[in-house]
């Protein structure tokens, strides 16, 4: 079964393509096939960073020492 991929190795992808885009050693086509796959990239980072908000749940404790459950949002 093959390894899901991290958050990290997406992020890693990302800056390996910024390095590449920001060399100047690219052809056009090229700079435009790392693009895409940096965006690719990007995109599955959101998705991973999105679930992961998802699943954050803050517990709070109010006054009648009910724990409330409440989703956690980055503001």
């Amino acid at each position: 079964m093959p390894k899901e991929q991290r958050f990290e190795d997406y992020q890693k992808v990302v800056e390996d393509v910024v390095h590449k885009l920001e060399s100047g050693e690219l052809g056009l086509e090229e700079s435009l096939e790392q693009y895409e796959k940096g965006i690719g990239a990007i995109k599955k980072c959101y998705e991973i960073l999105n679930s992961c908000e998802e699943k954050i749940k803050v517990l709070v404790t109010e006054r009648n020492k009910i724990i409330e459950q409440k989703d956690f949002k980055i503001k």
